[in-house]
Parts: C-alpha cells; structure tokens; sequence
C-alpha cells in the first residue's frame, strides 16, 4: 500500500545516506536532493504546496547534519526523517475514534454522528462498518438515518440492505422528503427508546458545486447537531477530493475524516495533503470492498514509520 510515496521516501534517504559524511552537505547538494524529493512527491499525488513544506522542512533538517564515521548512519537519518515529518504534521490531532465515540457515551446519549460527501464515495458502507466495530468492541447499538432522500431508487434501499445484515432499524422517509426531518426522527427514536448508544445519519452526495446541497446539508447539521460530522474521502481522486472537502466545509463542519479505497491507491500522497491543507485527524483508511471488517484505525506516526522505515 502506498508504494509510490514509500519509493519516494525511500529514494530521498538513500541519496541522503549515499552523500552526507562527517562533512556538511553543500547548498548545491541540498538543492539537487530538494528538487529530486519534490518531484517525486507532486508524482505520488502530494500537493504542490504541501510538498514545498515537507522538502523545506528537510533541507532545514539536513543543514550542517553531520553523522559519525562509524555506526549505523542510515538508522540515525531514517529517525531524523520521521522526527521531522511528526513536527511538520504535529498540529494534526491523532483521535482514537473509538475511545472518543464510546467516551461521549459517559456524557450523552445517543451520540449523533453525520457523514458527509459525494455519493460513490463509501459514506453507506463506512456507517455499517463502523456500526460493526461498535458491536463488536461493546456490543454497542444504533439507528441509522436515511437522510438522503433525494437518490430515488438507490440510496435507502442500500442503506437497509446493510441494516439487514447487522440488524438495525432504519429510519426513513420517501424520497423528496426533508432529510433534516429524517435525522431528527432517528435521534428523536434512539432518545424514546433509551437504550440506543448511536445514531448514524447517511446524506445526499450529489454534485458537491450544488448550493442547494450545502444548504440542505447545513440544515442537517443544524437539526441534528452532531457529536462528530465525518467527511468520506476517496483516495483514487487524489487532490480532487481535498477541493471538495474543502468545498464541504465553507458549508459544514467537519471533524474529521475517513479515507476509502487505498487498498486500490498506490500513490499514498493524498493522505499526506489532507492531513497538512484541512488540519483534520483521519479516523480510519477503508478499502474497496464492503467487508465490515475493513477498517484500519490511523495513526500520524504510525503512518511516517511505515512510509520511512
């Protein structure tokens, strides 16, 4: 999984363990290794802006490093890389979001968690595979909304095709309905019923551009005043889906993100420019598939280590 941007690092240290000695590195040196690092970055889908700061950050680092003659120099720099990158990414919160959903449960309940973004991203299949984790940690309950009510013939019925195998009620009104009614009755069932921890609230996608969407959207989020607004992003669009989280958020709030599809997304440096340009945590990273199961907690550090070591 993401092996463009592991060859990229890879490549980086290599040059790096091939060049420094007990001897600086020249400006011309850490200029070619600059260039050479850019590139490859800008090629496993980082951001332009993101990129300037990550390479920048490790021209500072190696300015005037010197590593002894003797001893395992490759470690020394593979350790200072990541402590570069954990500094760069530190104002990214890492959240367990397991921890913090059941913690809320200890204040409120439900707890009312929103997914947001475009259809075809995975929101459906995310909700049933966070709901499965939730009954598997604690045997945790919940009601899902099907507050998109404007895909007729597709989305509810997607939603209770997935509510049948876990055995949760669905929520739901026609099609052409107010979806913000839709999450209100969910949260409005779990509080009359007592026992139910979650509420899950699915929306419309449609074109992110459509100014009635957003507000549509904003209304929800209104209504339903969520614990956690959970943007889903498609790792296969690359910086695209960065401009529509973005989009996203002039509308909504978003608290944090899920990222789908890697398992089918070599690059990898998408990860990397949601982190740095939306300043949001990434819950989990999701594949293509509708294993409930599929589902990786995600972690900044974790993550660098993985990349570099």
């Amino acid at each position: 999984m993401f092996d463009k941007l592991k060859n990229a690092f890879k490549s980086f240290t290599n040059t790096i363990v091939n060049s420094i000695t007990t001897t600086e590195l020249s400006e011309d040196k850490l200029n070619e290794i600059r260039d050479e690092l850019f590139m490859q970055l800008v090629e496993s889908d980082v951001a332009v802006d993101v990129a300037d700061a990550i390479c920048n950050a490790m021209v500072n680092y190696l300015r005037g490093l010197k590593v002894p003659r003797f001893g395992d120099k490759e470690s020394i720099i593979r350790n200072g890389i990541i402590d570069v990158m954990n500094k760069l990414f530190s104002d990214i919160p890492d959240v367990d979001f397991m921890n913090e959903v059941i913690g809320i449960l200890q204040t409120k309940k439900p707890v009312v968690l929103l997914f947001l973004g475009p259809n075809g991203y995975g929101k459906t299949t995310t909700i049933a595979k966070i709901t499965h984790q939730l009954m598997k940690r604690g045997g945790y309950t919940a009601v899902w909304a099907a507050a998109d009510t404007y895909r007729a013939g597709g989305a509810i019925e997607q939603l209770e095709g997935h509510a049948a195998k876990l055995g949760v009620k669905v929520i739901k009104h026609g099609y052409g309905s107010d979806p913000a009614a839709v999450a209100y009755d969910a949260i409005n069932h779990a509080k009359v019923r007592g026992g139910i921890d979650y509420v899950m609230i699915d929306t419309a996608g449609r074109m992110h551009t459509d100014i009635n969407l957003m507000n549509e959207l904003s209304k929800i989020q209104r209504v339903s005043r969520p614990d956690l607004s959970i943007f889903i992003a498609d790792a296969l669009l690359g910086n695209e889906a960065l401009d529509i989280a973005k989009y996203y958020s002039k509308y909504v709030r978003i608290d944090g993100l899920v990222v789908t599809k890697v398992d089918a997304y070599p690059k990898g440096g998408a990860i990397l420019t949601f982190l740095y340009e939306l300043k949001r945590p990434i819950y989990f990273l999701g594949g293509v598939g509708q294993g409930y199961d599929d589902l990786r907690p995600f972690n900044k550090a974790e993550f660098f280590r993985q990349l570099i070591l």
